[in-house]
């Protein structure tokens, strides 16, 4: 009999998470390593949000929380939902958890059985693949260039859609293209959605706020598509609070109420101190975090300014998000410094070993063609990893 199940060995480790691990024990051997693969601000999480926790701590908030969530923090994202998307939530619609990657695997765990399609628009979020098949859901992959901004046509969408089509999954603005739907590409995908009401889709808005076109849209304010849309996010990004791991969902309540069931025999409520903090930060306009919003947009001009220079980086310009989504196949084929590049992969590994840059694969997203490269670091990282990458692809 063996040791460890199917389930375990057929699941890929997180590429983002391997990456960086390599480069934490390539730092451990004394090298200097520029970490560009973390979906992590480098920004310190605001004072405001620091001092709402402080007074938690002081407050003597330690016991369990609601498995879904404390009803003053729900009061807050329904505010906040209906503030910044237009979108009208009751608190039993809303299920806070332990980050957005663990909304997501409650949604497959309750919405997918065995042989059910997931339709993900490629390039996709590294770990949608693997949440969908650990929960026996079968992955349908469409394919997007970077001549549409790696954005899904409507027409696409039709034809990626079977008798087994459960559910859509999809970022805006996207992780890891950087792309943001506007309220008319989404529209025209509501527009297939809406001939077939049993396909449900999961929106993923993490990125929300670092969106340097503005208008963020998000699929659930069609009426037509509200009653079949999970709407997922959380404060990781726009607030810098990556390690306070608080994510929550507004959902069909039903749906909603299976993932607090679920929820409730995995991990029960998410953590007291942090769940407090985030009713500060959702309840304050989000102009309070727009000094990052800000910076980023800064680094993205810059970065997409040094990479024009390097050969064989064809990029586009991503509106949201802190990455760029460079086509590196240019080099498919080639010999750099003794070492054949086949694939992206290979790619991604030569410029960690030769340029000691930290970037991802593009396989572990769906495109084989082209790397992630976080720009969520300082503009002098910045400069000097892409000096390095010139230098080592020359």
């Amino acid at each position: 009999m063996q040791l460890l199940s199917d389930r375990i060995l057929n699941m890929a480790t997180s590429a983002t998470l391997a990456m960086a691990a390599k480069a934490r024990e390539l730092r451990g051997e004394g090298k200097d390593i520029i970490g560009l693969s973390l979906g992590e601000p480098d920004f310190n999480t605001p004072d405001f949000i620091k001092e709402a926790a402080i007074q938690a701590i002081n407050d003597d908030y330690n016991s369990y929380t609601p498995v879904d969530g404390y009803g003053e923090l729900k009061d807050a994202i329904i505010t906040k939902f209906k503030r910044d998307n237009g979108l009208t939530y009751a608190p039993a619609q809303i299920v806070v958890s332990t980050g957005a990657k663990q909304c997501l695997a409650n949604i497959a765990g309750v919405m997918l059985n065995e042989g059910d399609e997931v339709i993900l628009p490629c390039p996709y979020w590294v770990s949608y693949s693997d949440i969908v098949k650990l929960n026996g859901g079968v992955p349908v992959e469409v394919k997007t260039s970077i001549d549409t901004d790696f954005k899904m046509t409507a027409a696409q969408l039709e034809a990626a859609i079977t008798p087994k089509t459960k559910m859509l999954w999809f970022s805006s603005p996207c992780n890891p293209s950087g792309s943001v739907y506007s309220e008319a590409e989404l529209r025209a995908l509501a527009d297939v959605l809406v001939k077939h009401p049993n396909i449900y889709v999961v929106s993923d808005e993490i990125y929300e706020h670092i969106n340097y076109k503005g208008g963020h849209a998000s699929i659930a304010q069609f009426e037509d598509m509200y009653n079949n849309t999970i709407t997922v996010n959380g404060v990781s990004k726009a607030f810098a609070m990556t390690g306070w791991r608080i994510g929550y969902i507004g959902a069909p309540e039903k749906i909603a109420r299976a993932c607090n069931k679920l929820q409730g025999q995995i991990t029960s409520g998410a953590n007291c101190i942090a769940q407090r903090a985030v009713i500060t930060a959702l309840n304050e306009s989000p102009s309070k975090v727009q000094y990052m919003i800000d910076e980023f947009k800064v680094r993205r001009d810059l970065i997409l300014d040094l990479l024009n220079d390097v050969e064989g980086f064809n990029t586009n310009t991503p509106d949201g998000a802190f990455y760029v989504f460079p086509n590196i196949s240019h080099y498919f084929g080639k010999t750099l410094r003794g070492k054949t590049i086949n694939n992206a992969t290979d790619f991604s590994l030569y410029l960690l070993e030769e340029a000691l840059v930290a970037t991802v694969t593009g396989e572990a997203f769906g495109n084989p063609d082209c790397i992630r490269i976080s720009y969520a670091a300082s503009q002098e990282q910045i400069i000097e990893a892409i000096k390095r990458i010139k230098e080592a692809v020359s």
